[in-house]
């Protein structure tokens, strides 16, 4: 591999850990914003009894993302000290130690990703014995967590019916949206840097 080859690499092993940050931070904010509008007593309000609250889920997430981001380069992603069961169970007993759980999940999760190096995303690490290299390992979370956090904004829905304050484009607006986004000259900016209020360099 020449030097230019090797130095193009490292450039978009960079933009895409950039990227994966700004995403995790987007979907993060939709779970915030979520537990913002639930009412206390409703996050632990279930559907059936084969249904997740809001609650149960942040503890499911907060299981997970200990579990596969601690020592995320030299430990198996599951843990030994995980009991993946439990995390189903209603553990929590109020706002404050569901938003605990919930902080504590996501700086676990940031500060494994903040502590790669572009050299890092062909190393190969080990999820129940399945290897997988960092960045498949990356992409299997960012795939998991928006499912669940997608299962939080629906509960929410239901819970807060027509007090709920959406997440996206209200209805109706979507061609006042897309006028005022063609009216911009083609740019270059990662679609979440509107919602966070983030420009790159304040990624870190």
């Amino acid at each position: 591999m020449t030097n230019g080859s090797a130095a193009h690499n490292i450039d978009l092993m960079s933009d895409y850990l950039n990227s994966v940050k700004k995403q995790f931070e987007y979907y993060k904010m939709l779970g915030d914003k979520t537990l913002t509008q639930v009412p206390d007593d409703k996050l632990f309000w279930k559907f059936n009894e084969n249904s997740n609250s809001i609650a149960i889920i942040v503890n499911h997430l907060y299981g997970n993302m200990l579990s596969r981001w601690s020592d995320f380069l030299t430990a198996d992603g599951e843990k030994e000290w995980r009991i993946r069961d439990l995390e189903f169970e209603n553990q929590l007993c109020s706002r404050a130690d569901l938003k605990k759980r919930w902080d504590e999940g996501w700086e676990c999760l940031f500060g494994a990703l903040n502590s790669l190096t572009e050299t890092d995303m062909q190393k190969e690490i080990y999820i129940r014995n399945q290897g997988h290299t960092v960045v498949e390992a990356i992409n299997r979370q960012l795939a998991h967590y928006p499912y669940h956090i997608g299962q939080m904004v629906f509960i929410g829905k239901m819970i807060c019916d027509q007090e709920w304050i959406t997440l996206s484009i209200p209805k109706g607006s979507s061609e006042q949206f897309n006028e005022i986004k063609f009216s911009q000259p083609k740019h270059k900016e990662h679609f979440t840097e509107e919602y966070l209020g983030k420009k790159p360099d304040d990624i870190k």
